[in-house]
């Protein structure tokens, strides 16, 4: 055979595989396209005829119904590296009391188990359940154990659970999750919540790719199919039914609660829900909170970055979805719910398609290079004539190829903005290259599974949970942390966010001012934030050679009172967290290496004042309130009292004048931060740059002097002392002075 004869003939095969393959992709990109054009329609008619009269779903709606008992079911397969960090990070956030989490271990995985033990120490409402067998069996059999674990903690207990969800050990749960859970069912029997990928670096192409594919699924694909009727596949995360649905499915399958024999046993028991008629929802629905842009309640997590990886993933979802999903369902259901398993299973053929569709193209390609290098090479028709039905195929498959990117761009962009968006572009080609090799390993899996009669092994993807840098960036409010422990609602947090708004201080500060919350409280709840420790500050306690070692201007510049030394380090109690630009410059004056811990704003305060008192007060001489003490007209105990009330009362001069309006914060930390360098009082220097007219500063003071509360005005209010009693022992001390 001659070469031109062999091109001839490759070059007709390859306008076959054209054709066959611009066949598959018309039928899918028809299919593709009848479903956004059912989106378009249903948010048309949703915006006109729905939304407009639906009054939006709110925490306080979510919060007002009773908590009912919940069981969430976490499978743990050699988890040791991210189980515990999952579960305390989770369990701090979210809000929901009435939650029992059962983890489920296996005997030959002692590491895991040790991480869960640790978790128990502190969260009580942690079970773990051990899986008879050396694992790994597979995800059903762990989570059918963990339920018969759930069915005795029940009887041994006298718990009902009403709701039973599904995480996983990657997964970063909202903290509004079960709240939502709690409202819909059991008028639900199952609720599927959104996936949402955590952002990769743009040169992570294989995690990005998960993030596209998500972002277009759970945002269009699954509420058409949740509107159309044809079944909610469940995600393993994210997902709970009520108790009838568990019962039931418990009740058919002889006990046995999810399928051992598929690789996604979530997606198969969703579809199973579907075929006894029972009530599933896709609830992708957003929360506006105070001080808050709309966020979705929603599962977040990290998907593989290697190809390899993503491939062994997606080839397990592969053969649980389709091969293994086709054996035990076949086509059972009406149109609707045959339609979606058509589209669940239709990857079968079109991923090969586009493995040919690759090929085909490239070779292509390589023939008209070839022939723009070497102008007398072997000239042909051309494979796809202008005119031709072919060329029409062609044609209409692009339209629709841009279709597609155009709706994925879409929902990207919804979700994660225009930078990733504009990256779904080429992450759609390498995600077609993902899925190919995925088809590939998957018929293979199948088919060895199929020849040999065992069961497809449990090929675990390797999880990574986020770093505590990513979780800072997801951390709560102050707002939203006080509204989970209950010091506030969600009125009272509107109103101090418009007092917020109008005058830029903190908002810990005005919350306190308005009564809506405590000092405490708010140092509490910043504390178990910023994971630094707590502690009350007593100016008369800390030794004064700590207290010269830290310069008052370094002190009053940033609202800190030292309170141990030991050479090494100090320790000093601040009213904010510091970031790392000024801790590095304070330990660099200091010298030492900085701890800080916080303390109520009224404490550092208080010690700011007092504690820099004692450096010029006159030798030996005590304290006001421990020469009453010492005098017999108060005790110990009641001077401590005395002092704390003190304390809280006081306020210091530069947070009045930002309540008055009469200073900014910038203003304020510029005036502050001259005391560095020049020292002074800030009263003093705030006229002195005519930042304030003697009759305001007066005014300030006079304020300040009213709020913060003298000693003896507190042992009098408190009835420890009368007033004679005290003034007269006052006298007899100023005589003997």
């Amino acid at each position: 055979m001659t070469l031109p004869d062999a091109l001839a003939i490759f070059l007709l095969c390859t306008k076959a595989l054209l054709a066959v393959v611009g066949v598959v992709f018309l039928i899918s990109g028809l299919d593709d396209a009848f479903i956004d054009f059912y989106h378009l329609v249903r948010a048309a008619y949703r915006r006109l005829f729905v939304v407009r009269n639906a009054v939006p779903l709110s925490v306080d709606r979510l919060c007002g119904k009773p908590e009912q008992p919940i069981a969430v079911m976490l499978p743990a397969w050699d988890e040791s590296a991210v189980i515990r960090r999952m579960l305390e990070a989770n369990l701090e956030r979210i809000r929901y009391a009435n939650l029992h989490v059962f983890v489920g271990t296996y005997p030959n995985d002692p590491a895991t188990h040790i991480e869960v033990e640790r978790v128990r120490e502190r969260f009580p409402n942690v079970h773990r359940v051990v899986c008879p067998n050396d694992g790994p069996t597979n995800k059903a059999d762990c989570l059918n154990w963990i339920y018969q674990g759930i069915r005795l903690f029940e009887k041994e207990h006298d718990v009902r659970f009403e709701a039973f969800a599904l995480n996983d050990s990657e997964d970063v749960i909202h903290p509004l999750c079960f709240k939502l859970f709690n409202y819909l069912i059991p008028r639900l029997d199952m609720v599927q919540l959104p996936v949402i990928p955590f952002e990769a670096p743009w040169w992570h192409v294989t995690s990005g790719h998960y993030l596209d594919e998500f972002a277009e699924n759970h945002s269009k694909d699954m509420v058409v199919r949740e509107s159309l009727g044809g079944g909610i596949p469940g995600a393993g995360v994210g997902c709970a039914f009520s108790r009838h649905a568990i019962q039931l499915a418990s009740a058919v399958g002889n006990n046995e609660l999810f399928s051992p024999a598929s690789l996604a046993e979530d997606y198969d028991f969703g579809m199973q829900l579907r075929v006894q008629r029972l009530k599933q929802a896709f609830v992708r629905v957003a929360i506006e909170e105070a001080g808050h842009h709309a966020e979705y309640i929603a599962i977040r997590e990290y998907f593989p970055s290697s190809f390899k990886a993503a491939m062994r993933q997606k080839a397990r979802w592969i053969v649980g979805i389709s091969l293994q999903g086709w054996r035990r369902l076949r086509w059972r259901g009406d149109w609707r719910m045959k339609y979606a398993l058509m589209r669940d299973r239709k990857g079968l053929i079109t991923n090969p398609a586009v493995a040919f569709g690759y090929w085909a193209v490239l070779a292509l390609v390589s023939i008209w290079v070839v022939q723009w290098l070497e102008p007398d090479f072997y000239r042909f028709p051309p494979i796809v004539e202008r005119g031709s039905w072919l060329w029409y195929l062609t044609v209409a498959n692009a339209c629709f190829l841009t279709l597609r990117l155009t709706q994925r761009c879409r929902f990207v962009w919804q979700l994660h903005g225009w930078k990733q968006a504009l990256l779904a572009v080429p992450r759609q080609v390498w995600g077609n290259v993902v899925n190919v090799a995925a088809i590939s390993r998957a018929f293979y899996l199948f088919g060895r599974s199929l020849r040999t009669g065992r069961s497809v092994a449990w090929d675990k993807t390797a999880h990574t949970f986020p770093s505590e840098a990513v979780l800072t960036t997801m951390r709560r409010r102050l707002g939203d942390l006080l509204l989970d422990r209950g010091f506030l609602t969600v009125a009272q947090l509107d109103t101090a966010l418009q007092r917020q708004q109008q005058g830029g201080r903190r908002l810990g500060t005005i919350l306190t001012e308005l009564g809506f919350a405590t000092q405490e409280q708010v140092v509490e709840v910043l504390g178990r934030q910023q994971k630094l420790a707590v502690r009350r500050v007593d100016p008369f306690a800390v030794s004064l050679d700590v207290i010269r070692r830290f310069p008052r201007a370094i002190a009053v510049r940033h609202s800190m009172f030292p309170l141990e030394d030991d050479g090494a380090s100090i320790v000093a109690a601040a009213v904010d967290p510091i970031g790392e630009g000024p801790r590095a410059e304070l330990e660099s004056l200091l010298s030492r290496r900085l701890v800080i811990c916080l303390a109520p704003e009224s404490d550092i305060a208080f010690a700011l004042r007092r504690g820099y008192e004692r450096l010029t007060a006159p030798e030996g001489q005590q304290p006001i309130g421990e020469q009453l003490v010492a005098s017999g007209l108060i005790t110990h105990d009641q001077l401590h009292d005395a002092l704390r009330r003190q304390r809280r009362s006081y306020v210091r001069l530069g947070a009045i004048l930002e309540e008055l309006g009469w200073v900014g914060r910038e203003v304020l930390d510029d005036t502050l931060g001259s005391l560095d360098v020049g020292g002074g009082c800030l009263g003093e220097v705030m006229m002195a740059t005519q930042r304030l007219t003697p009759e305001q500063l007066e005014h300030a003071l006079s304020v300040q002097r009213t709020r913060c509360l003298p000693l003896g005005r507190i042992l009098i209010e408190a009835g420890m002392a009368s007033q004679e009693a005290l003034e007269a022992r006052l006298r007899e001390m100023s005589r003997a002075a």
